[in-house]
């Protein structure tokens, strides 16, 4: 599937790295596959037995870090760092208000497919919390210093220009 989808990026992946140590091109394989969205179980597997490692490792780094997903969700991602410099600013009953406003959990995609919201851990602006990272096909936007409203003002922006 990989392989057959993109061929020539995965050659162009596999090049930078000597053949003992082609584990390490997991990451920017992730990356390729995430080009969908999200990383399946088939795909995990795939990667795991290009780089003669157990699916369980490939597995580990999507769930280590937050910028990869093993689950569909909305066009954007909202990723709510809740740590515990963020959590002593606020940022848990920010995070709890604003799933209250857009009406899901956390984890959870609004009704009209737009948003995913997600508690996340240190994205490295605690200083500026509430904050969070916007994720979606086009990239990453950090905000900081956030209330509700100015988030519940971007999301009614995203809305409108999806329209």
């Amino acid at each position: 599937m990989l392989a057959d989808k993109y061929p020539e990026e995965v050659k162009k992946i596999l090049a930078k790295y000597p053949p003992e140590q082609k584990r390490s091109a997991v990451m920017p394989l992730l990356y390729l596959v995430q080009r969908d969205g999200y990383v399946t179980k088939e795909a995990m597997a795939e990667i795991a037995e290009m780089l003669e490692i157990t699916t369980t490792e490939v597995t580990s780094i999507i769930g280590f870090y937050t910028l990869f997903h093993d689950e569909k969700a909305g066009k954007y991602r909202m990723q709510v760092c809740t740590d515990l410099p963020c959590a002593l600013r606020s940022a848990d009953e920010f995070l709890e208000e604003l799933c209250g406003n857009l009406g899901i959990q956390v984890g959870e995609t609004t009704s009209d497919g737009l948003v995913t919201v997600e508690a996340v851990m240190c994205l490295a602006g605690c200083d500026k919390a509430p904050m969070f990272q916007l994720q979606s096909a086009e990239g990453i936007e950090y905000h900081e210093n956030m209330s509700v409203d100015k988030t519940m003002e971007l999301v009614e922006a995203l809305r409108k220009a999806r329209a």
